[in-house]
């Protein structure tokens, strides 16, 4: 028997040698090592074996399983090693001295239009604040005036992840950090609290031309002493102004939000169609823009400003609308499609 285990090594070296690929070596590993391979026969040979010769047997049989075990893995890195060395030696020889041609990148619309909108806020004495898009619920609802009870959590299907925290569904999640970051410059040396805050939120919504479970906002609010709704009316219209460098036709119209009181929606002429209807503005002629208001006093309260003080206005500036009417996009889903012949038609303006 120890000359078959012999016999049987010599013969598998001999093939080994002779292999060149990975096909002929899974070949050669199922007929040593296989549930029918040679080396498995061997120990049905046992049987014919003492109790004594069979334990001796076993050994051999198992140090030979193992020698063969460890060849056909030397066998595969050395197959592996040769197959890249035959792919580099393939590769196509190039001058590293040659200039790359390479076509120009373009940065994404929403990022130059909010980048055009910070410069325009900044002009105004606004600081440009960011903040994060996982947030808890106190931030991002409690902290607003909208505790958990309240219906107005059902205008917006959050999405909620297990540790209980959420993916903020609107920028106003950062109020209250800004209102308590800057509240103590406001009181005691009279600097009015003016930031606004980009970003970027999500909600469950059903997707058509005009919404998207992703989005882009502008959060900015304005606090000190004798704020009023004309303040908001006046920065607004010069933004909308500085963007689309044209007077826009714009609307106020009375609005729910827990965050402000009293509170306004401030819609835009559809500039896709003219205001005269089509789908981007639900063929309305009007297209919502800007929810916006006086802060509501439980609000400033949280933020550690005495509502009795002081005064402040908030908006909410929807970034991707804005973008669809300045560059025309129709449909919203374009601005997520990640479609580069779509995207590539933008170049930056600065």
């Amino acid at each position: 028997m120890d000359e078959k285990i012999k016999s049987l090594k010599a013969q598998f070296e001999a093939e080994l040698a002779q292999i060149t690929d990975m096909g002929e070596l899974e070949n050669v590993r199922v007929s040593y090592l296989g549930k029918k391979g040679s080396v498995t026969d061997l120990l049905k040979g046992m049987r014919e074996l003492s109790n004594e010769e069979k334990k001796a047997f076993g050994q051999l049989v198992n140090e030979l399983k193992g020698a063969v075990t460890k060849k056909i893995a030397e066998k595969t890195e050395e197959l592996k090693e040769k197959e890249i060395q035959k792919e580099i030696q393939l590769m196509p020889e190039f001058d590293l001295s040659m200039p790359a041609n390479i076509s120009r990148g373009s940065y994404h619309p929403i990022t130059l239009v909010q980048r055009q909108c910070e410069q325009i806020f900044k002009s105004m004495g606004f600081t440009v604040e960011d903040y994060a898009e996982v947030v808890t619920d106190y931030e991002c609802f409690e902290s607003v005036n909208v505790p958990k009870d309240h219906p107005a959590r059902d205008m917006q299907d959050t999405y909620y992840l297990t540790n209980g925290q959420l993916l903020k569904s609107q920028t106003s999640a950062a109020q209250n950090a800004i209102l308590r970051k800057y509240s103590k410059d406001l009181i005691e040396k009279g600097t009015p609290i003016k930031a606004i805050f980009p970003g970027r939120c999500f909600r469950n919504e059903a997707t058509d031309a005009c919404h998207e479970n992703t989005f882009f906002q502008m959060e900015g609010m304005m606090v000190d002493k004798d704020i009023s709704i004309s303040n908001l009316i006046y920065f607004m219209k010069t933004m909308l102004s500085e963007v689309f460098q044209k007077d826009i036709k714009v609307r106020l119209r009375p609005g729910f939000f827990p965050f402000v009181e009293p509170g306004f929606e401030l819609d835009i002429s559809c500039l896709i169609c003219g205001g005269e209807g089509c789908p981007s503005c639900k063929h309305s002629g009007w297209l919502e823009l800007c929810p916006c208001g006086m802060i509501h006093p439980d609000v400033l309260r949280m933020g550690g400003v005495d509502p009795e003080e002081y005064t402040g206005f908030a908006f909410g500036l929807g970034l991707t609308r804005l973008v669809m009417m300045k560059y025309g996009i129709k449909d919203i889903r374009d601005l997520n499609g990640g479609s580069l012949k779509a995207m590539s038609q933008f170049t930056d303006d600065e």
